[in-house]
């Protein structure tokens, strides 16, 4: 029986993506190998968003080259958002690699595979999930974006947003719910577009239909979704995660910059008026929220000045967490093409320094606040009597307790709290089914 190997780089999309590659494979035939060496295909999935990301991609292809020229039997893909329309440059570079397939493309390395398929069919793939390898699960539900940030290569790779039916979405859901998945969390490169396309009897529907759809399906514990873009984000979305059991309360509306020229630039469609209203209107509904966001800094024309709101910005917000990335220029975008990249390397660092400090420091209070209280923690792994899961906020939560409390829901006292994690007791020996 011929095995494959896929190793994954970048977002939870493409770890969705690889997941539903793996799933269509073995529903052919094929066996998963855990290392490639022992693979038959061998299939890299990756990621532009970052050098550092496409980096170690050359790395492994190079790997890959030295084991072929030394007589190894085996084929090469390469997937994901590295993958444009024209390959020519890569194909001269890496000419091991037997086929590139596009995000979402997995027809091509199919066929590659030997098994010849034709996405016209409709379908094998709208039919074809992956099965879970814990208790928690990620669901693209929108693919593509509309938003062309200047800085952004994903709407190059990825394409326009296209959103899954209603009904394939919450059918996935079911298959995951059977096969032991207590959370899932819905992905699109900006999750609340979700449904702006559809049409028919799905038309009107938005995220929070797939909320109230999740609402449904026994099995499920809680719901997540990421990421957010505030222009997006109605108040039907926000009174959904407010009001419905299993959604759970916690926000990643990347700002980028508190700055409006900078956003202006960047083409991000918001100013800092309106998403600072959009945050307001998310904790008037929930206090206690969760809110994480994305910053780069560094990004072309940034000024002292405009870094200096940024700062002040999330000085005011206060997140959870905040993730932060030093501009990095993405070929293709409209910034590669028009916006000198002009600030230097180690003003970028300094500036990133700071806004991890600002994180360190913010997400210190907000945990150091949960001591003492009782939380409900879903427990997704345990080793050596130790166990790890997250909070409703997605918090990562370490205390001590038996493998078998894995997919439960836990209640457990905070007894430590750092920026990154928090430390725990069981409450009581009761737990939540």
């Amino acid at each position: 029986m011929p095995a494959f190997h896929i190793w994954t780089l970048g977002c939870q999309m493409n770890v969705a993506d690889s997941l539903k590659l793996a799933a269509g494979l073995e529903r052919l035939g094929w066996t998963e190998s855990a290392e490639d060496t022992n693979a038959d295909l061998v299939v890299i999935n990756t990621c532009s968003v970052r050098q550092h990301a496409e980096d170690r991609a050359y790395g492994r292809l190079h790997e890959l080259k030295r084991r072929r020229e030394a007589g190894g039997q085996f084929q090469v893909a390469v997937m994901g958002c590295m993958v444009g329309p024209k390959t020519d440059d890569l194909q001269r570079r890496f000419p091991i690699v037997d086929v590139w397939a596009r995000p979402q493309e997995f027809d091509p390395i199919l066929t590659t595979a030997g098994v010849a398929r034709d996405s016209s069919e409709g379908e094998f793939w709208t039919e074809t999930f992956a099965t879970p390898t814990g208790v928690t699960a990620y669901v693209p539900v929108v693919h593509g974006c509309d938003k062309f940030c200047t800085y952004c290569i994903v709407p190059l790779r990825r394409g326009r947003e296209r959103s899954r039916p209603v009904a394939e979405v919450l059918a996935e859901i079911r298959h995951l719910a059977e096969h032991g998945t207590r959370e899932v969390t819905l992905l699109g490169q900006t999750v609340e577009a979700y449904g702006h396309d559809l049409i028919g009897d799905d038309a009107g529907a938005d995220l929070a239909t797939l909320f109230e759809g999740i609402e449904r399906i026994d099995g499920i514990a809680r719901a997540r979704f990421l990421t957010s873009y505030p222009k997006d984000m109605t108040d039907r979305i926000i009174d959904a995660v407010a009001d419905l059991p299993k959604v759970c309360e916690h926000f990643n509306i990347p700002v980028q910059s508190g700055d409006d020229t900078m956003l202006t630039r960047m083409r991000r469609g918001y100013t800092v008026a309106e998403y600072e209203e959009r945050v307001a209107r998310i904790r008037s509904r929930m206090p206690d929220v969760a809110l994480a966001t994305d910053v780069i800094v560094g990004a072309p024309g940034e000024t002292d000045e405009e870094f200096a709101n940024t700062v002040a910005l999330l000085e005011r917000t206060r997140f959870d967490v905040i993730h932060v990335a030093a501009y990095s220029p993405r070929p293709g975008t409209f910034a590669y093409r028009n916006q000198e990249d002009d600030v230097p390397r180690e003003v970028k660092s300094a500036r990133l320094q700071v806004i991890e400090a600002l994180h360190a420091e913010s997400a210190g209070a907000i945990n150091a606040r949960m001591l003492n209280r009782t939380v409900e923690v879903l427990v997704e792994r345990e080793d050596e009597g130790r166990c790890t899961g997250r909070a409703r906020g997605g918090q990562l939560v370490h205390f001590d307790g038996h493998k078998r409390l894995i997919g439960k829901l836990v209640d457990v006292e905070v007894t430590g709290a750092t920026p990154w994690s928090l430390q725990a007791r069981q409450a009581n020996a009761l737990m939540v089914l």
